[in-house]
């Protein structure tokens, strides 16, 4: 039997549903569809909510504007209505996230609530080891180093910390997510919590490196480097389109499943990685940084 859904895929799967009805009812001009505008008129709901429903950020609070847009869409399979309005309820319900959205800037915990349902993974961190491949401590000294800055509380960097293990159980779950990483060499580099911290967190990358299922490379400075901000692109196979998330240089976080973006970003990755060092290079580039400390 194949593992539930979590709330963010089914509020994602939901809102697919739900936009391509929209765009093929042919109740509109031409028969193209309506806008979002056309659906929500008579609906308790803005033009702008039912963008969110539809990008998978938001559900209906009531199911009498989810039936009402339904009819509008020319949907009279009862059995379809009523899968839909489940979908919507089940989405709706709290699951292990909820605990966690307060410590996420806006995006990301979109972006996190999919990571469990993602086939395959890739990222690219060129200043700062990846979230998934960071040791406890590292992830620890990473958010104290910005509690004088970000006025971070010690509950608040626990429950990150504690979230950022939890993340990591896609690569150790029965049927692990395929993980793909390119680490610049300034995230390496960079001195975090001093030399024991660090040579721990050496050793976790070459560990989870020789897993079937990690390919870990180095880009080094002398071959392409590249300053550009953290991605990550998830895709799901069929099921979902596949969606990438940008971090930007004000701590903000975009996230995008238009095929447009989503290939500019997989290209990138593409040129990254013929750049970088084979991922064969990776354990002894990281023992000669751990001669180095």
């Amino acid at each position: 039997m194949a593992a539930k859904r979590g709330r963010t895929a089914q509020r994602l799967e939901l809102g697919l549903q739900l936009r391509q009805l929209r765009e093929n009812c042919g109740r509109g001009e031409r028969g193209g569809g309506l806008t979002r505008r056309q659906a929500v008129v008579g609906l308790r709901i803005s033009e702008a909510s039912l963008q969110r429903i539809e990008s998978g950020s938001l559900n209906f609070r009531n199911v009498g504007d989810l039936r009402k847009l339904l009819d509008k869409y020319g949907v009279d399979d009862e059995e379809v209505v009523e899968s839909l309005i489940s979908l919507n309820r089940e989405s709706n319900q709290q699951d292990w996230l909820t605990q966690y959205r307060g410590l996420m800037p806006a995006g990301l915990p979109g972006f996190v609530g999919l990571e469990p349902e993602a086939r395959s993974m890739k990222a690219y961190h060129p200043t700062v080891v990846y979230g998934l491949l960071q040791t406890e401590a590292y992830a620890l000294a990473t958010h104290e180093s910005h509690k004088p800055i970000e006025e971070y509380t010690s509950e608040f960097i626990r429950s990150s910390v504690e979230l950022r293990m939890k993340r990591q159980e896609v690569l150790t779950r029965e049927n692990p997510v395929k993980l793909h990483v390119i680490l610049g060499e300034a995230a390496l580099r960079y001195p975090v919590g001093g030399a024991e911290v660090m040579r721990e967190q050496y050793a976790r990358i070459e560990e989870l490196a020789g897993w079937d299922h990690v390919t870990v490379q180095v880009l080094p400075f002398r071959r392409s480097y590249r300053s550009t901000n953290d991605f990550a692109i998830l895709d799901f196979g069929p099921a979902l389109p596949p969606r990438v998330q940008a971090d930007s240089a004000w701590g903000s976080v975009s996230t995008s499943d238009k095929p447009r973006e989503v290939d500019r970003f997989h290209r990138r990755f593409d040129a990254m990685a013929a750049s970088a060092l084979p991922p064969e290079d990776t354990p002894e580039f990281l023992r000669r940084l751990e001669r180095e400390l």
